[in-house]
């Protein structure tokens, strides 16, 4: 499977992300023009892409992060991904201030709530954007939701089991647009679905659920 994009409305997109959503600028006339013109291009890619990080337009468009995702955008792009899983996890583990807390680099289910909603939001509109919809936590929920929350159906779909055993860490996983979807970002599972499950019942998805 290849990823096909359309350079230059994908630049403008580009410019769009990173300006209000990585440097959190202001919104200027210019996003505003650059918002209109895309909207008005009508591909539905396009549109698929400006509703998912803009589901209420530009001009409601307002979010408060707590970290420079500009590395993790930048390997995104480069779909370097396996590098790119590694940062996510330690900006989830930052963003749950296990940093100043203790010296663990996984999260316990009780973690799950101190994750912001923007934060999480941002993190997985990235993985979803420069994956074209193939990456990302709201994938890997929409594919366990749809397997009716079976832990046992949904692991083996995203690629993460292989007869119900856990594959090894790094070389048993796929680190390229072409692994099946929802395998990444990945997730520790050794230790039981419970936090990945609460992450999935979060908060931050009913924003996406309602668009």
């Amino acid at each position: 499977m290849t990823t096909k994009y359309n350079i230059k409305n994908d630049e403008l997109i580009d410019i769009l992300i990173t300006r209000l959503i990585i440097k959190n600028k202001n919104i200027t006339s210019l996003d505003k023009i650059i918002f209109t013109k895309l909207e008005n291009i009508k591909l539905q890619h396009i549109n698929k892409k400006l509703n998912k990080i803009f589901p209420n337009g530009i001009e409601k468009f307002q979010k408060s992060i707590t970290i420079n995702y500009e590395p993790l955008q930048t390997l995104l792009i480069k779909q370097n991904f396996q590098e790119a899983d590694k940062l996510t996890q330690q900006y989830l583990c930052q963003l749950a201030n296990l940093q100043n807390k203790s010296t663990r680099k996984w999260l316990y289910f009780t973690d799950i709530f101190l994750l912001p909603a923007d934060d999480l939001f941002i993190i997985d509109l990235l993985w979803q954007i420069y994956s074209n919809e193939q990456f990302g936590f709201f994938i890997q929920r929409k594919i366990w939701k749809k397997n009716n929350k079976n832990w046992d159906i949904f692991l083996n779909k995203i690629g993460w089991t292989n007869k119900g055993i856990m594959k090894r860490y790094p070389n048993d996983f796929i680190w390229t647009i072409n692994a099946p979807k929802g395998h990444l970002p990945l997730f520790n599972q050794l230790r039981g679905t419970q936090v990945l499950s609460y992450l999935f019942e979060h908060h931050v998805w009913k924003e996406y659920d309602n668009n």
